[in-house]
């Protein structure tokens, strides 16, 4: 999947329940919607890594189809935004971008086919941490004790994940970790992109360059899908492009630091269907580094809006 960008505010003040309406309760919705639509994207990909609809496919080729049906469906709505691409874009910041974000969908994509996708998703939630250190580094941010101590708390998270013992350490959650490191990276091309092209178009030009690069690199690994494997793929393709669609316009009808919270709703709808599609329940490592990354990753959002108050 990968796109998860915080529109900048001069201020940011989270309202109390009773003023979440109007507007605020339509970001809510779509919030919720992108991430229903996000975890489905994770069960496809975990449908089409294993045996359950033929062959396994390689992770190149899932993110191959999700790259071009996504434009396709992008394409289709192309009439009714063509008028906000009027901004040149910038392909250097774009090719990096899309660059980092296919390698983070692709390692995620292969995580989901070995763990569960809980924890493959629960780990994901590490990318704003490693885009907040990366800002920091990269962009010369002010990173302060608070956020250092999020970030610790829910690195420690994913080390229980990772399961560190003889009998029990998961290799493949080392792919998740490294796909959250690249989405994290991928933040800091977003936030640079966000201030000079509208939204839509930075959506188009991300999924066109990655069709592009992805067409190229499923060359070595192409195999012949199966019909249910070609349907699952353009499933994957539109529901990428209806969650980010949702994400984005969630993101726009409400601060930052009021609607994240609601993004982390992607766990409970992975657990569930993991559940019911998989009959894979989570156990209690599971929960508990699930709930430890939760809580740095809640810290960090909350001093985020503090921080721009």
């Amino acid at each position: 999947m990968t796109s998860n960008t915080s529109p900048s505010a001069n201020q940011v003040i989270p309202p109390p329940l009773h003023e979440v309406n109007g507007s605020n309760l339509l970001a809510v919705v779509l919030m919720i919607t992108a991430t229903m639509f996000i975890a489905a994207t994770t069960v496809l990909a975990k449908a089409l890594g294993t045996t359950s609809l033929g062959a396994p496919l390689h992770p190149i080729q899932i993110t191959h189809g999700r790259f071009v049906f996504a434009f396709l469906a992008l394409c289709m709505t192309l009439p009714a935004f063509w008028r906000h691409l009027n901004t040149k874009p910038n392909i250097r910041l774009h090719i990096g971008r899309t660059s980092l974000g296919g390698s983070g969908v692709c390692l995620m994509f292969a995580a989901v086919a070995y763990i569960p996708l809980s924890d493959a998703t629960a780990i994901s939630f590490l990318n704003p941490v490693f885009g907040m250190a990366l800002a920091a580094l990269l962009l010369g941010e002010k990173v302060g004790p608070w956020r250092w101590s999020a970030a610790a708390i829910a690195l420690t998270g994913a080390f229980i994940l990772l399961r560190p013992g003889p009998d029990s350490f998961q290799p493949a959650a080392l792919l998740a970790l490294g796909a959250a490191f690249f989405l994290g990276v991928e933040l800091i091309f977003i936030k640079r992109l966000s201030g000079r092209e509208p939204m839509f178009q930075i959506l188009l030009t991300n999924n066109f360059i990655g069709c592009i690069v992805a067409s190229v690199a499923v060359i070595a690994f192409w195999q012949p899908p199966t019909v249910q494997q070609w349907i699952a793929l353009a499933a994957l393709g539109a529901l990428m492009a209806c969650a980010q669609t949702c994400f984005v316009n969630a993101m726009k009808r409400a601060e930052a630091s009021f609607i994240v919270v609601f993004s982390y709703s992607t766990l409970v709808f992975a657990t569930i269907y993991d559940l019911v599609i998989f009959d894979v329940m989570p156990d209690a490592i599971s929960i508990l580094g699930a709930i430890t990354i939760l809580t740095g990753a809640l810290l960090l959002a909350w001093r985020e809006g503090r921080a721009k108050l």
